[in-house]
């Protein structure tokens, strides 16, 4: 009887320890059915349009796995939560997502000030943050480890946008900027690409983030009469710049970033539109001319919620890397493991475009084209 006793006082301990060290190791935001996945973003304020858009495509891709078994056996959910596209609002709903919801990673953010914000909180508590919907230098270098951005650079894009000016003798380049860190990075993007052609821009004028204030901005360049405007704008203040120009019989050409890649853009640029040049971070959406816009086709096809266009193919494209990230870490993931195996995604083809990462690399995709907005506000590449 003594040592039956000893036996059950045994196994109790062992399983009681058992418990404990797994407790210890246990993740936030993992079940033995479900990984759960935050997202601090603007889906009301001005980018509302565009992150309903990329959000949209993040669920298609994440339904579409999840409809084929998940990850490991375990379904991927999604937790959105609004900041109000304030970046003032963005640390205390990441630490919500962190600390209340507690979730295993995060996912999504939108905007370079919030993401900028975002960032202590979620390092702070390890917490992976994947995809940011910012391509600001602050992103990529110097690397950091919880975060893993997807798109291309800004600096790419107005590499790009630049180097097209120049190719078809454009010399009078002006740049419309917002005067927070988003402006800032775009305008130091255009500076250098400038330069790199023994250039300078002819005119830069900034005006008030997160307002439509933007008269000052038109009058200096309407003054300065560019042959080409590059813009760092949000959708209302973008749209309303592109007007205000042309009712003043101002007729450049106006280029803005993929930012302003949502149909929500189009629709505020309306008649206004025709001509518009817009850089993408992501292929055509619209038709099969790239494996990934073919995935993207079938996953969206017959979904009243998702609309094909280049935010919510860029959100599908976040989505990819995140599952990847995902069935790299293993059966029983962690964030380390999580950040380990984004960390091993060198050149990986998301289906015509890759994505490369590294311990001291966070490059993520490289992908840019240029597109113009036709006369009946469709995207011609």
């Amino acid at each position: 009887m003594v040592t039956v006793g000893k036996n059950i006082r045994t196994g109790f301990a062992a399983f009681v320890l058992g418990l404990c060290v797994q407790s210890a190791h246990a993740e936030d935001g993992i079940t033995k059915d479900t990984i759960l996945i935050g997202q601090a973003a603007g889906f009301t304020g001005s980018v509302a349009g565009a992150v309903k858009e990329q959000t949209a495509g993040a669920r298609a891709y994440i339904d579409a796995v999840n409809a084929s078994g998940g990850v490991h056996g375990r379904k991927i959910v999604l937790e959105s939560l609004d900041d109000g596209f304030d970046a003032k609002k963005t640390p205390e709903v990441t630490r919500q997502l962190i600390e209340d919801k507690k979730v295993f990673a995060l996912f999504l953010f939108r905007g370079t000030p919030n993401t900028e914000a975002a960032y202590p909180v979620a390092a702070k508590a390890n917490v992976p943050l994947i995809a940011p919907s910012t391509g600001a230098q602050s992103m990529y270098s110097p690397p950091r480890k919880y975060l893993f951005p997807v798109r291309a650079s800004y600096h790419s894009e107005t590499t790009a946008i630049v180097n097209h000016l120049v190719s078809i003798g454009v010399k009078k380049i002006a740049v419309m900027y917002d005067d927070a860190s988003f402006g800032k990075d775009v305008l130091t993007g255009v500076q250098n690409a400038m330069k790199e052609k023994n250039m300078t821009a002819s005119a830069t004028v900034s005006y008030e983030r997160g307002t439509v204030k933007i008269e000052n901005a038109v009058k200096q360049i309407a003054a300065n009469d560019p042959q080409a405007v590059i813009m760092a704008a949000a959708v209302d203040s973008g749209s309303a710049f592109v007007a205000q120009m042309k009712a003043q019989d101002r007729n450049p050409m106006f280029f803005t970033l993929s930012n302003l890649s949502a149909n929500s853009f189009i629709k505020a640029l309306g008649p206004n539109g025709n001509g518009v040049v817009i850089s993408q971070v992501s292929p055509y959406p619209f038709a099969v001319t790239s494996p990934i816009a073919a995935e993207f086709i079938k996953a969206v096809k017959g979904r009243p919620d998702v609309l094909p266009s280049y935010a919510s193919i860029e959100g599908f494209i976040g989505a990819k890397v995140l599952i990847e990230g995902l069935r790299r870490a293993g059966p029983q993931p962690t964030r380390e493991k999580l950040i380990k195996g984004l960390e091993s995604m060198n050149r990986v083809d998301l289906g015509g475009i890759f994505v490369t990462y590294g311990p001291d690399d966070r490059t993520g995709t490289t992908f840019v084209d240029l597109t113009v907005v036709s006369k009946d506000g469709k995207f011609i590449h």
